[in-house]
């Protein structure tokens, strides 16, 4: 789409950036033009930024998004300008960004429910909060993963994305807290409702379940039964507080069944990378009468991919919800993530496996589909 004016812009420097230009194609790096903040905005030089299964899913069409798009959605970084009316933040202030904004009065928002806020709706276009793009080239305007667009070396965004962090935290490593630590501590705390003495089942190890199991083992789960193919990711989660693994779903069910003599888990939290109907059947399966499947994953919003007998729904009255940021309030949890990694009861350094430049952003995917990574993470060079 080509905007009137753009030559016109004020424009503040040339950043390179990671960009898809529609659905299925490869990410491509190049140089875009950015524009200087505006009101309640701050330009931001990037540092780190997290390689999230979520970005695969603009590259695959299953998040409905406006392309051209520049990626990114966990980022940290410092504070280089800030626009007029800004008073939480000034230059030199380190950020992590919540891949949520928050704007603070919506209904939502005034409801505790910050998750939910209505700015929300602007993650199909991408734009920012007053409705405009600060990303261009060749006469298009380019959207920003989820108001962010970290794939890059410098971005401009809200300061509703923005959560000021001490400046000695180390921003290569504390990037995750924007995202999928907190979703997947979320998903199992908030969310799933975690007590002392619940037996917990994850299904995918990734970024996000990686992170349900670390929130399970912090609320006081007995039993933790992860379910993941690949044997390095079982290993890595039983380090984190796992209790036992399995490779499949119906070895999973086997070990609930065993561990709670045939009442079922507490919990059963749905954080694969893809959500399918087998994996949310086998969900609802493993839980107890009242109990709770959670799912945090994603599909394409075409697929109908949850069918569950309903004679079981009502006569067990088990409970199936969706998690967004794990539940959580951005704002609180992200400040409350770090408290925890300082003092050691939240690990961040051992869920990073691989580091990329911003030229191997195709490389950083290939390894995440491959099963290589647990969280990938894009430092980047100025």
């Amino acid at each position: 789409m080509t905007v009137p004016g753009i030559a016109a812009h004020h424009v503040l420097m040339k950043t390179r950036a990671a960009v898809l230009h529609d659905v299925g194609q490869d990410w491509e790096v190049i140089d875009l033009d950015l524009d200087r903040p505006k009101a309640g905005e701050v330009l931001v030089r990037w540092v780190a930024a997290g390689l999230c299964h979520s970005d695969e899913h603009l590259r695959t069409g299953g998040l409905p998004v406006r392309y051209p798009i520049v990626g990114g959605h966990e980022g940290a970084g410092i504070v280089e300008e800030a626009g007029p009316g800004v008073s939480r933040l000034q230059p030199g202030d380190h950020v992590v960004c919540s891949f949520l904004p928050v704007c603070g009065h919506c209904r939502f928002c005034s409801r505790g429910l910050t998750n939910l806020c209505d700015l929300g709706a602007l993650l199909v276009d991408n734009c920012l909060p007053d409705g405009t793009f600060r990303f261009h080239a060749g006469g298009q305007d380019f959207g920003q993963m989820c108001l962010l667009g970290t794939f890059a070396q410098w971005g401009t965004v809200s300061e509703y994305s923005c959560v000021k962090v001490d400046p000695d935290l180390p921003l290569e490593t504390v990037v995750l807290v924007g995202c999928g630590v907190p979703t997947g501590w979320g998903t199992a705390v908030n969310a799933g409702g975690v007590r002392p003495g619940d037996t917990v089942v994850v299904y995918g190890i990734g970024g996000v379940g990686i992170n349900a199991v670390q929130g399970a083992a912090f609320a006081g789960a007995r039993h933790i039964v992860v379910v993941d193919p690949l044997p390095g990711k079982r290993e890595l989660a039983c380090q984190l507080g796992a209790t036992h693994s399995a490779p499949d779903a119906a070895t999973a069910q086997q070990m609930v069944t065993e561990l709670t003599r045939g009442v079922g888990a507490d919990q059963a939290l749905v954080t694969v990378g893809v959500v399918t109907a087998d994996v949310v059947q086998a969900a609802f399966a493993a839980i107890r009468k009242h109990g709770t499947v959670i799912v945090t994953g994603l599909a394409a919003p075409g697929q109908l991919n949850i069918q569950l007998s309903s004679f079981e729904l009502t006569l067990f009255e088990k409970r199936l919800h969706g998690a967004l940021f794990g539940g959580g309030n951005p704002f609180d949890d992200i400040p409350l993530m770090l408290d925890l990694y300082r003092s050691g009861r939240l690990k961040l350094d051992e869920l990073i496996t691989s580091r990329y430049r911003l030229d191997e952003v195709n490389q950083g995917y290939q390894d995440l589909l491959d099963g290589k990574n647990v969280r990938g993470v894009m430092l980047l060079e100025h």
